[in-house]
């Protein structure tokens, strides 16, 4: 799995999810459990995260969408 959004905004995660969703790129948000265990106070980001094999066309996707600036150094 390859990181490709490290972030506390729920909604830029949200976003991001939806549309790897509707381009069938499969996604997983993680940590998203321990930020709720923490109370939401933001000291752990959740992340997103894509297989590999997908991680080029998923970032071609963000980056034309104008997420480029969220996305992690490859």
């Amino acid at each position: 799995m390859t990181e490709l959004i490290r972030t506390n905004d729920i909604v830029l995660i949200g976003f991001a999810q939806s549309l790897l969703d509707g381009a069938e790129i499969p996604v997983l948000v993680a940590d998203t459990h321990m930020s709720l265990m923490e109370g939401s106070i933001g000291a752990f980001s959740r992340r997103l995260l894509v297989p590999d094999d997908l991680a080029l066309q998923a970032r071609r996707l963000l980056t034309d969408a104008g997420l480029a600036h969220e996305l992690r150094a490859p």
